[in-house]
């Protein structure tokens, strides 16, 4: 049985630079990331939350307050 995690220990994993999902998200396949400072031609983008959708697609992300109390967070292979 896959560890069961609270935000506090997925955030800590997510700056190591894995791949988390909720056990609670509606959509199967999604995941969040942390995308790190990049330089894209002459702009700076800061390090942000980035999720996977169902459909492929990638869009930043901002957790919930659900999503911080929840204690379903789980590691991506």
């Amino acid at each position: 049985m896959e560890q069961k995690l609270n935000f506090g220990q997925a955030l800590e994993l997510l700056k190591s630079g894995k791949l988390l999902s909720r056990e609670g998200w509606n959509g199967k396949g999604m995941y969040v990331f942390l995308s790190t400072k990049t330089v894209v031609g002459d702009n700076l983008i800061n390090p942000h939350f980035t999720v996977k959708n169902v459909n492929g697609s990638y869009s930043t992300w901002v957790p919930s307050v659900n999503d911080c109390l929840a204690e379903d967070w789980q590691e991506v292979e």
